[in-house]
């Protein structure tokens, strides 16, 4: 593999969930490579934390806010991302929300929140993608964001557990559905990961195990087999990589970046 075949010069990107975390590091390392990026996420104005680097790539980034739940929102980001860089080759799927709770107590609202927006709005807007790339007759990269835990169940995580199944099965249709248009659809599951949605996940935790704060982000963290969090750069070198020409005959899989927390 050399730097050349994952130069993504000319390329055009929209990441979304973009405002922190995994995201935002791969939009860093898209704009580091040579592509233009529109970074979206549910906030109306630029978020604080995308304010330096739309600063270093004035031509190149482009923040634009948007509700994936909302249709026709995903339609006008999609045609103002093409109006402003006349192209879209590459999407990361990457917005998403987290919740748990015990089966018994798991509720509806929580279990539509996390399907409306990781499973529907992340469906539609793969398939609002595609359908433009089609139409620009774009051989693009979709790249999805499932998870380790889309990857088995968990007594505390039942409805996060399914969405991010559904996105490593949806990632398998979409790549059959498309790889006649020369679509790639390609899928990371990243294990546990020191983002900022860590501190989210572990009040939960805390709550729900009767646990001190920052006790459970330690705990899985050591018990990763090679003893420590990921983080939120090495998920965007895959993604890189998964964007890129070294990548062109790779589809419909689902990449474990987990430091061995998963096998397959």
């Amino acid at each position: 593999m050399t730097l050349d075949n994952q130069n993504l010069e000319n390329k055009v990107a929209l990441i979304t969930g973009s405002a922190g975390g995994i995201g935002l590091a791969i939009a860093q390392t898209y704009l580091a490579n040579g592509a233009k990026v529109v970074l979206t996420d549910y906030q109306k104005d630029t978020p604080d934390a995308l304010v330096g680097l739309l600063a270093d790539y004035p031509n190149k980034a482009l923040y634009i806010g948007c509700d994936i739940c909302d249709s026709q929102g995903v339609d006008r980001l999609i045609q103002s991302t093409v109006e402003q860089f006349d192209r879209l080759d590459i999407l990361v799927n990457n917005a998403a929300v987290f919740d748990l709770a015990p089966i018994l107590e798991s509720d509806e609202e929580s279990f539509d929140r996390l399907f409306d927006i990781n499973v529907k709005a992340f469906f539609f807007t793969l398939q609002k993608v595609a359908q433009k790339m089609v139409d620009m007759g774009i051989e693009g990269r979709i790249i999805n964001m499932a998870s380790q835990a889309g990857r088995r169940g968990e007594a505390l995580v039942s409805h996060y557990c399914a969405t991010k199944a559904a996105v490593i099965s949806y990632t398998q249709s979409a790549a059959l559905g498309l790889a006649q248009y020369k679509i790639n659809v390609n899928a990371i599951s990243p294990g546990v990961i020191d983002t900022p949605m860590w501190e989210h996940v572990d009040s939960l935790f805390a709550k729900h195990e009767n646990l001190a704060p920052g006790e459970k982000k330690i705990a899985v963290g050591k018990a990763v087999p090679l003893g420590y969090m990921g983080k939120p750069a090495e998920i965007a070198s895959l993604a890189l990589f998964l964007a890129s020409e070294g990548a062109r005959y790779i589809t419909a899989q689902t990449y474990n970046v987990d430091g061995g927390n998963v096998m397959s």
